[in-house]
């Protein structure tokens, strides 16, 4: 049996290591590497920020005289598809409202019915205490008829 020797394994793998570490960037390599990835990051988003500047301005009438009949027309139908949008949720806030109000008025309704009935109930209460007075009244009529043989 054959057994390699230390001394072959020992120089493979230092050779291996420092090969590898050529290969490797260094931490200043992948500093200088992220940061120009964040200057491209930025410059992007400063780009994007203008865009939307911009964009704000002509929507709010802002600028638009060095703008083109494109440009207009771009941003006359932003403008109709915004006011689409608004028009469609104040309906919705109207639809949701009205449905409120149906609601309450079927409580409402339904309240007044329940006094309306209390209200029938007393009143028919106080009739019949009424006729039971007057009945108590005419128990204690005194009348002048006499019975039996008259004084002379």
């Amino acid at each position: 049996m054959v057994v390699p020797s230390n001394d072959f394994s020992a120089t493979s793998t230092i050779e291996r290591y420092q090969k590898s570490i050529k290969n490797r960037p260094t931490s200043k390599q992948m500093d200088l590497e992220r940061l120009q990835h964040f200057e491209e990051e930025v410059a992007i988003q400063r780009k994007k920020i203008e865009l939307l500047e911009e964009t704000t301005r002509k929507l709010l009438g802002d600028g638009l005289d060095s703008s083109s009949i494109d440009e207009l027309q771009q941003v006359e139908r932003q403008l109709e598809r915004s006011l689409s949008i608004i028009r469609s949720r104040k309906i919705l806030l109207f639809c949701e409202r009205i449905n409120q109000l149906k609601e309450e008025g079927k409580i409402l309704r339904k309240k007044n019915a329940e006094l309306r009935e209390k209200y029938e109930e007393r009143q028919l209460e106080l009739s019949i205490g009424q006729q039971f007075s007057s009945l108590e009244q005419v128990k204690e009529v005194e009348t002048q008829l006499f019975i039996g043989l008259p004084n002379r």
